[in-house]
Formats: C-alpha cells, sequence, structure tokens
C-alpha cells in the first residue's frame, strides 16, 4: 500500500510540475536567416530580434506552459539551400517557417501549400499572396510592395499637395521585386494626372551615377520613389546628393530604411531629410524592448549590440510576435500543445488588435486578407534619429484590391 501512495505522490508531483496541460509540449518554429549573403545587412540584425522575443517569450512559461523552439537555418539568400532548410525544418515539426527572401517565397509557395504550413513573408514575397483565398498557406503579415507603392504616392501627393502634372520618379532594383510595383504606380499615375518615370538599376545595384543624373537634371523630378535593396539603397543615397537632389524629396520602401544603410551612405548628415517606409516600429521605447533588455540584465548580461539597429532588429521582434500569436491562438484550442500548420494557419486568421505597444501595426489578419491592411508609417532622418512622419496607414486599397482580384484570375 505504502508503495502505491508513493507512486501516486510521485505521479502527482510530475503532472503539477508540467503544468496545467499535463505536459509540456515543444512547439516548433523554422526560421530562414542570411547571416553571411547578400542581404547579411538584414539578417544579422533581424534574426537576433527574433530569437530574443521568442527567448522572453520562453522566460515566461512558454505559451500555454509549452516552450517554443526557434530552428534558425542560414541560406545565404539562396534558393537551393532555402529548399533544403524547408526540408530540414519540416523533418523537426515545424509547424510555422518564417521564409528569408522573395525568391524563396516563390520558390516554397506551393510545397507550403502541400504539407499544411504557413509561411510568412512580411515586407516582401508576392503581393498577390495577400489573398488568402488563393494562397492558403503564405502569409505577408505586413504591407506588400503593392501596398507600399500605393503608399508612396499617398505621401508624395500629401508633400507635394497634390499629384497633378508633378513629376515621379520610380528608381528600383531591376529584378521581379523591384518590377513588381509598377502596374500599381502605373494605375495611380492614370488616376492622379502625374507623370511616372521609371529608373532602373541592374544588379548588384552599386552604380547609379547615370539615374540619379537623370532623375535630377534631365527628368527634374518632383518627387523620387525609391525601391532598393542590400548595397543599393546607400549607393543612392550617395549618388542622389553628389548631383543635387534634395533628399527630403525621396521616399524609399521599406528595404532602403535602416540605420545600417544611413551608415553606410556616409552618416546621418549625409542622409538628413530622406524618408523612409516601414512595417514595424522604430526606434528603442517600445515596451518589449524594455522587457527584453530587463531580460539580460536580470542574467548579468548587457543588451546585445544588434538592438542598436533598430529598423531590423524590431522587425525580427515583429514577426516573431505574430509567429507566437498564431500559435497563441491555436493552442487556445488545443490546449496540449499538438498543434499542426493547419492549426497556426488558422491562428493567424484570427490576429486582430495586437499591437505590441505600438511595435506592430494593428493588424487584421482573415481568411481572405493576409496581408493585414497594408500599414506602414513613414520616418524621416532628421537631426541624428529616425524621426517618426506619420502614424500607421493605408492608401488606395482599391487600387491594390483590383490588382489582388486580377491576380486570382490568372
Amino acid at each position: 500500500m505504502r508503495r502505491i501512495l508513493t507512486i501516486l505522490l510521485g505521479l502527482a508531483l510530475a503532472l503539477s510540475a508540467a503544468g496545467p496541460t499535463g505536459a509540456n509540449h515543444e512547439i516548433v518554429i523554422g526560421l530562414q536567416c542570411d547571416r553571411t549573403g547578400a542581404t547579411q545587412t538584414v539578417g544579422v540584425n533581424l534574426c537576433p530580434g527574433y530569437h530574443d522575443y521568442i527567448k522572453l517569450v520562453n522566460s515566461k512559461g512558454g505559451v500555454g506552459g509549452h516552450t517554443i523552439r526557434a530552428i534558425e537555418i542560414d541560406h545565404e539568400y539562396k534558393v537551393p539551400q532555402g529548399m533544403e532548410a524547408y526540408e530540414r525544418h519540416k523533418k523537426e515539426g515545424a509547424v510555422v517557417i518564417g521564409v528569408y527572401g522573395t525568391p524563396h517565397v516563390y520558390a516554397l509557395a506551393q510545397k507550403l501549400t502541400e504539407d499544411r504550413i504557413p509561411g510568412t513573408s512580411p515586407g516582401f514575397g508576392s503581393a498577390a499572396a495577400a489573398d488568402g483565398q488563393r494562397y492558403p498557406y503564405i502569409f505577408p503579415i505586413a504591407a506588400t510592395y503593392w501596398s507600399q507603392g500605393a503608399a508612396a504616392v499617398d505621401f508624395v501627393k500629401k508633400q507635394l499637395g497634390g499629384l497633378k502634372g508633378k513629376k515621379i520618379a520610380y528608381l528600383f532594383y531591376d529584378n521581379p521585386a523591384g518590377r513588381e510595383p509598377i502596374p500599381v504606380l502605373e494605375d495611380l499615375s492614370a488616376q492622379e494626372g502625374f507623370q511616372l518615370r521609371t529608373f532602373a538599376v541592374p544588379p548588384p545595384g552599386v552604380e547609379m551615377g547615370a539615374q540619379a543624373l537623370d532623375i535630377a537634371q534631365r527628368y527634374r523630378a518632383d518627387f523620387l520613389i525609391a525601391h532598393l535593396f542590400g548595397r543599393s539603397p546607400s549607393v543612392s543615397i550617395k549618388e542622389l546628393k553628389r548631383v543635387g537632389y534634395p533628399l527630403r524629396q525621396v521616399v524609399s520602401f521599406v528595404w532602403g530604411s535602416a540605420e545600417a544603410d544611413i551608415e553606410a551612405a556616409g552618416g546621418y548628415a549625409v542622409a538628413e531629410g530622406y524618408y523612409t517606409m516601414q512595417f514595424a516600429g522604430v526606434g528603442t521605447d517600445f515596451p518589449v524592448l524594455n522587457e527584453i533588455r530587463e531580460m539580460y540584465r536580470k542574467e548579468g548580461k548587457e543588451p546585445p549590440k544588434e538592438m542598436a539597429s533598430t529598423v531590423y532588429y524590431n522587425r525580427g521582434v515583429l514577426i516573431a510576435a505574430l509567429h507566437v500569436e498564431a500559435i497563441r491562438n491555436a493552442v487556445k484550442a488545443k490546449p496540449d500543445g499538438k498543434i499542426t500548420g493547419e492549426d497556426v494557419k488558422g491562428g493567424f486568421e484570427k490576429i486582430s488588435g495586437f499591437t505590441l505597444g505600438g511595435l506592430v501595426p494593428p493588424l487584421k489578419i482573415t481568411p481572405h486578407d493576409h496581408e493585414g491592411g497594408g500599414l506602414v508609417q513613414i520616418y524621416q532622418v532628421r537631426g541624428g534619429k529616425f524621426a517618426k512622419v506619420t502614424d500607421w496607414f493605408s492608401a488606395y486599397t482599391d487600387v491594390v484590391q483590383k490588382h489582388v482580384q486580377q491576380a486570382a484570375k490568372k
């Protein structure tokens, strides 16, 4: 009898330690990253932000008592390595994949759908993936390039006090991602009555002296919308400055908008006036960042240096937070934590009103809208820092939706 009581007591203690669900089930996330390839300036700051948020969540007991394990694989921004990374993540039981790179989204779209594993592509990838019916397992969860283009035109309109008869230049990295917004910009040119001229920058995007000269002295653009990545944003700032084009008449899409770009261009004094578009909050003054810093201090460590790159680090926190929120929604339906990719898909489609103290825009993800409204903010390089110019906004949503619907028919 005593032996039976001892066994029962041990079992009770074990169940108590396991938490309210009865067992701590490890939930796996697959995170693709580029720390060593063409976009490493993004990855070396974004991916640490992702891991720090997961670490913060686990330090508070995980999600419903279940630990989150984020497995990162550096694919060097190469598609074959990205495909291999996906297979490894799937084998590990990942219920969501943080895809990294527009080419990788296109390469993985069909496999994610076949395997019923949601993949996220915040601020990049296919704009048509906003349509959750056509792409049920792809979640942009941030403004697509179509929405960024529409927001840029709206911002320029407000800056110029109208667009009729104005000359707008579009400077873009000449690849599919760079070309994607052009149809939206052409529609808005016809609707608003402005002249649009495009200026392509061939890869690797480190030479654009001729384009800058054309924009400033031949075309004489009233405003410039830039859509560049990698090393090219800093080159554009230097070249535009060299030919005398006012940077206060430039607004960049989201991948030309980080501290590293400004520093590579020569610093904040050189880039003074430059406008940038963001899909996550910028700066250090957010409650979640204070929590991360405090987490490190409790461990007797200094906060990581990557936190100084607030644009990309904060985006990593945003992506992780949205992944965790989707998992949290899934676990509410399955408290044992044994969730599938399909469960997490449903979790994403329940995200609403989750803002993380302002670092995340007020997204509303539904089975039809996987983008969440196409929200952005505009910041400006001013006085040695990024200064917020607008609150969250979206623009010309009817035009963007027209292109989403047209894409669905193809």
